[in-house]
């Protein structure tokens, strides 16, 4: 490795969703996502030695801006976790990071940026340690970092469908870091998401902020018997190709998290009356043209409509013709499983 090198890594979107935590960013429940090909993040590293310098000296550029407070956010994580990489102490460091994608498009920018710095971490202590680890061995760390950073994040260091959260259905399955799951159908290979933007304004409460509020939630342990059950079902049904099955999950889990973000103490509601309105025409289309389509939604207002591949043109000019119309300046962005 050189002293400047460069992580891409992508975002995920959640099939069955993690909501509820507790201590140490280890789930209430397991959790299913997608991981997207389109939607990434690069982060170069630019790495110098010192007697001087440490942490606290790390700079940061996102798009070519400084910006302080995720150059906060990077330090706070590194500290947190500077007990296992004894190099962070007599480190030069600094980090550019840029997205492939809008900010405030309803795709988690913090699972990608986290996953890239976690595996960037990784590959730097391989550096300074001379020690390579195996593919598999190295996956699993930097997966194990990226959780601690964001949880979500875990997820994303794993190409296609990735589990996070112990589940009897998997054996090697952990709440402290994902795995991938390899065995999908075909009809789920390269699987397609549209994302609708309904809004792009920030969220007015942050994921964070909504993982704590479960604590008190009249509904968490029901919820999270749900989660554990949705996981078995949604795997069988990648593992055998049943749409039927995957679109019943995938949607009341999307609908559920909202439902608890509604039923919190303080409450709020994040979905917008466009929203709803793609919901029911996602729902009609399917029903009249028997197109399996459906929808998917994390803590905003935006829809990821979700579609085999071999149905893309179909869905895409529809999307063109009538979809966008409910979306913020008619705008939506076309992306697919790795």
């Amino acid at each position: 490795m050189k002293n400047n090198f460069q992580i891409q890594s992508p975002s995920n979107i959640a099939l069955v969703k993690y909501w509820g935590k507790r201590s140490e960013q280890i789930p209430q429940n397991p959790s299913v996502s997608f991981t997207l090909s389109k939607s990434f993040t690069t982060m170069d590293f630019e790495i110098g030695q010192t007697n001087h310098l440490g942490i606290k000296n790390l700079t940061f550029e996102f798009e070519g801006k400084a910006n302080e407070k995720f150059r906060i956010k990077i330090i706070d994580f590194l500290q947190s976790v500077s007990q296992d990489f004894s190099f962070f102490g007599h480190l030069n460091l600094h980090i550019s990071s840029k997205n492939s994608f809008p900010h405030s498009a309803g795709i988690a920018s913090s699972a990608s940026s986290m996953s890239a710095l976690a595996l960037g971490i990784c590959q730097i202590e391989e550096y300074f340690s001379g020690n390579k680890l195996s593919e598999t061995d190295f996956q699993k760390k930097a997966s194990f970092y990226a959780r601690l950073a964001s949880g979500s994040a875990c997820r994303s260091v794993f190409p296609k469908v990735s589990v996070w959260g112990k589940t009897p259905f998997l054996a090697d399955s952990s709440d402290e870091y994902a795995i991938a799951f390899p065995e999908i159908d075909p009809i789920f290979e390269q699987f397609h998401d549209a994302i609708l933007l309904v809004s792009k304004q920030e969220k007015a409460v942050s994921s964070r902020a909504g993982h704590s509020l479960m604590n008190n939630n009249p509904f968490a342990e029901v919820r999270y018997a749900q989660a554990k059950n949705h996981t078995e079902k949604i795997l069988i049904a990648l593992k055998t190709g049943n749409l039927e099955t995957f679109i019943e999950i995938v949607e009341q889990e999307a609908l559920t998290l909202h439902a608890l973000m509604m039923s919190s103490k303080p409450s709020f509601v994040l979905l917008q009356p466009n929203s709803l309105v793609l919901i029911e025409k996602i729902r009609d289309f399917r029903e009249k043209t028997a197109i399996p389509v459906c929808f998917t939604i994390d803590a905003g207002p935006n829809i990821h409509l979700l579609y085999p591949k071999n149905v893309a043109e179909k869905v895409e000019i529809w999307i063109a013709e009538e979809l966008h119309l409910f979306c913020e300046n008619g705008q939506y962005l076309l992306d697919k499983m790795q």
